[in-house]
């Protein structure tokens, strides 16, 4: 069984960076923590998660398909971090539940670095799962 402890971090895809920031920072506050502007990536602290805004038109955000709209996904991916486990462990788990995943890699986050990987809901929804740091 997992244990989840927050959410680390969701990701949303955009048409129009400058408003998404004037949004997310001027209005609501958020402070930009790192941008990855050749990856068209910009991540904002929201308390003790981040709001990852990935431009569409860049390279992580062609990943998405075509711009959002009110067919289209707007968000990519939300990250759920769950207690520390041996990673092997979790894929067991994965695997006995029917749901496929290509494995384990290290990725940034609210917690900063860590080990993650991408399973997906039902309804198609990307979810992360990031471990926690600390000793499983």
């Amino acid at each position: 069984m997992l244990a989840i402890l927050g959410i680390d971090h969701l990701v949303f895809r955009t048409t129009d960076l400058p408003a998404m920031l004037a949004f997310y920072r001027g209005v609501l506050g958020c402070v930009i923590e790192r941008e990855l502007p050749e990856e068209g990536l910009t991540q904002l602290r929201a308390g003790n998660a981040l709001i990852d805004i990935v431009t569409c038109d860049s390279p992580l955000g062609r990943l998405g398909g075509g711009p959002p709209q009110q067919d289209g996904r707007n968000v990519d991916h939300i990250c759920l971090l769950i207690e520390a486990m041996e990673e092997q462990t979790l894929l067991d788990y994965l695997n006995e539940q029917g749901i496929t995943t290509e494995g384990f890699a290290k990725r940034y986050g609210a917690q900063g670095f860590g080990r993650s990987l991408y399973i997906n809901d039902p309804e198609g929804n990307v979810v992360e799962l990031k471990l926690a740091k600390g000793e499983p």
